[in-house]
């Protein structure tokens, strides 16, 4: 699996890109050879005075690609908004491949 990190705006520090990566492993580990690429967004939106952190991961996989994406104030709290949608996804996937295999 390969996973790419690409923080627009800024340089993304070193813990938090440990935290991503440890995060994603665990997420995908169950899907670990039918994961093609991963891809994780860090942004950083100015409102008003106010910096909002935007995270976006897409994961492909075979037939679709599973998209999820949360604006908070931290990137830890979106990244974990995120992991939980994309927990969700995965799981509903992973129901449809085995659906389709019975």
């Amino acid at each position: 699996m390969v996973t790419t990190i690409q923080s627009i705006h800024f340089n993304a520090d070193e813990k938090l890109i440990n935290l991503i990566e440890g995060k994603l492993n665990r997420l995908t580990h169950y899907l670990q050879d039918k994961v093609l690429e991963t891809k994780v967004i860090l942004r950083l939106e100015q409102v008003g005075r106010i910096q909002d952190k935007v995270v976006e991961v897409i994961i492909n996989l075979p037939g679709q690609p599973v998209v999820a994406k949360c604006t908070r104030k931290s990137f830890e709290e979106a990244l974990l908004q995120v992991i939980a949608s994309l927990k969700k996804q995965l799981l509903r996937y992973k129901e449809k491949i085995q659906q389709k295999h019975s």
